[in-house]
């Protein structure tokens, strides 16, 4: 088990056992044990104090979920502390390219194909209907907010906690997964 002195572990890196655990303590002590080195790099990144707040939050329940789903499961030494601040510095990166709009893709709002027949066509939303399902309870509500309920990016990025670059780049993401899977499932 881990021990703790002051907000410091004697281990060199906390252990995934104490994220699946819940164990309040461990998971106090990653986030201030780490947040400070994510907000220096932020800062010198052209961002601000609040908007590193914002990013660790994301990249903090990015790796809780991570951890808890099996998506990350430590290698080669590799640590939590290492994980949390690489998704932290890939969350900064996706904020300065939605920000400066740069390489952002623009999507229709149409449907992801065009059906050359009606049969096809209803093929083709029942794929979409049955890969919607399978998408993870984030993308599905992030789809469903934007494309049925027709909420703008700001009551989105709200519901979540997010920035409104965040939402829209996890919009655009669960897209991308969503029409990769039709595609290749057909």
């Amino acid at each position: 088990m881990l021990q703790h002195t002051g907000n410091q572990f004697t281990d060199t890196t906390l252990s995934t056992a104490a994220v699946l655990a819940n164990d309040d303590k461990a998971l106090e002590s990653l986030y201030t044990a780490n947040f400070y080195k994510t907000e220096a790099f932020i800062v010198a990144n052209s961002g601000t104090a609040e908007e590193a707040k914002d990013i660790f939050q994301e990249a903090f329940i990015a790796v809780w979920q991570n951890v808890k789903a099996g998506r990350f499961v430590p290698q080669n030494g590799s640590s939590l502390e290492a994980y949390l601040f690489q998704i932290a510095k890939y969350k900064w990166y996706d904020h300065l390219k939605a920000a400066k709009k740069i390489n952002v893709v623009q999507l229709d709002d149409g449907p992801f194909v065009e059906a050359a027949s009606n049969e096809e066509e209803e093929k083709y939303m029942e794929s979409v209907q049955h890969h919607f399902k399978n998408l993870g309870e984030p993308c599905k509500q992030v789809l469903t907010l934007f494309y049925y309920m027709k909420k703008s990016m700001a009551n989105i990025a709200a519901a979540f906690s997010w920035t409104e670059a965040t939402a829209k780049n996890n919009k655009y993401r669960c897209l991308q997964r969503l029409r990769s899977l039709v595609v290749e499932k057909k």
